[in-house]
């Protein structure tokens, strides 16, 4: 039997869960044909067949997740070591999600006969006896709230756990979108030197009608036109950054399945008008989940506009490879000073976080001072 492989999706994705099936065991196929579809990476993929012939056996079922690599279709035929074909396949300029977690993974550390992993200044403490509990009660001990002496954690803590997970019910698995928003932000909070910086733009000069998003995405423009170095990739590894000509805007899209960041392509070349209609159907292509996988790639920065549900200002959380989000919260009144007296005027807060490995203090006060100059204009 020749098998085919669960191919490389792209941008260091390792897992996929199945969505649905499209072929049967024994069904003949041409190479090409759709043989199931897959979700990850917040898109739903189709996986296309290598090669024409039958379907010996499929391997998986609908809601199964299989990883990279792992056997997907097996063709009648003589055995194969084919890994699979490469799907949306990108560059990848900070590694895989598996490499970035093994990169990080602390080490093992011993306290007279307690064993504990330590991450930075913290580190979880218990007796193999306490581990052997909470693998046998299925707790992961990071959950567990230490009562011993020094933060040790004690079979009394475990089993107050259990206890109380029990009356909580069945958890809910992650899959899909919730999934890899859930692997994305951890790979990022332990990759990135984040820092933020805040400031309000005086929008009392706007229009009644101006479209907020449009005017946004102009003003990041300004701003990555003052301090290019915050329209970047950043490698970790190899420590190299590439400052990028082009601005792909990761439009940050909230859904009750996660968070969706599709890319609006070149913005700083665009009028309004295309930019209104391209925003459009990526949201109608989201909402519908029909969005194309290569929509979701390939961000140089992110906007953030939180404000249109609640909040002032907030800590966004910069995805690598990117190096900056601008986040916009709720517009509102306040009173402010002008031309010497008091006057209530509409503001606008804005919160940009960077990564501080590449990106100064001053650059992004810099950046964001263009991008508050921008929004301050009259139009």
């Amino acid at each position: 039997m020749k098998m085919f492989k669960l191919p490389d999706l792209g941008e260091g994705l390792q897992e996929a869960e199945i969505i649905e099936w499209h072929v049967d065991e024994g069904d003949e196929v041409k190479a090409d044909q759709p043989l199931l579809s897959v979700e990850t990476a917040k898109a739903i993929v189709e996986i296309p067949s290598p090669q024409a012939g039958r379907i010996a056996k499929r391997f998986g079922k609908k809601g199964d997740i299989v990883h990279l690599g792992a056997a997907l279709v097996g063709f009648e035929g003589a055995d194969s070591d084919d890994a699979g074909t490469v799907v949306g396949r990108m560059p990848e300029a900070s590694g895989t999600a598996r490499t970035a977690r093994e990169r990080h993974a602390p080490a093992p550390r011993v306290y007279g006969g307690l064993s504990g992993v330590g991450t930075g200044s913290t580190s979880i403490k218990a007796t193999p006896a306490v581990r052997a509990l909470a693998r046998k009660l299925d707790i992961d001990l990071a959950m567990v709230t230490p009562s011993g002496m020094d933060g040790i954690v004690t079979s009394a803590d475990v089993q107050r756990t259990a206890k109380l997970l029990s009356e909580l019910g069945p958890p809910e698995e992650l899959r899909g979108v919730r999934r890899a928003m859930a692997q994305n932000m951890g790979r990022a909070q332990s990759e990135v030197a984040a820092a933020t910086v805040i400031d309000d733009a005086d929008i009392h000069a706007w229009k009644p009608s101006t479209d907020v998003t449009i005017r946004l995405i102009r003003a990041l423009v300004a701003g990555c036109r003052a301090e290019p170095g915050l329209n970047a990739w950043f490698d970790g590894r190899a420590a190299r950054r590439h400052v990028l000509s082009k601005i792909d805007v990761g439009i940050a899209v909230d859904l009750p399945d996660g968070l969706f960041v599709p890319v609006l392509r070149d913005v700083a070349h665009r009028d309004a008008a295309d930019l209104r209609a391209g925003l459009d159907r990526m949201r109608a292509d989201v909402k519908a989940r029909k969005i194309p996988p290569e929509e979701l790639r390939g961000a140089t920065i992110t906007l953030s506009n939180f404000g249109m549900i609640a909040g002032k200002y907030a800590a966004p959380i910069v995805v690598p490879p990117t190096v900056a989000i601008l986040g916009a919260g709720r517009m509102h009144d306040e009173v402010v000073a002008s031309e010497g007296e008091a006057a209530v005027h509409r503001v606008l807060p804005l919160s940009l976080t960077f990564d501080h490995r590449v990106v100064t203090g001053g650059e992004a006060a810099r950046f964001l001072a263009a991008v508050i100059a921008d929004l301050q204009q009259a139009l």
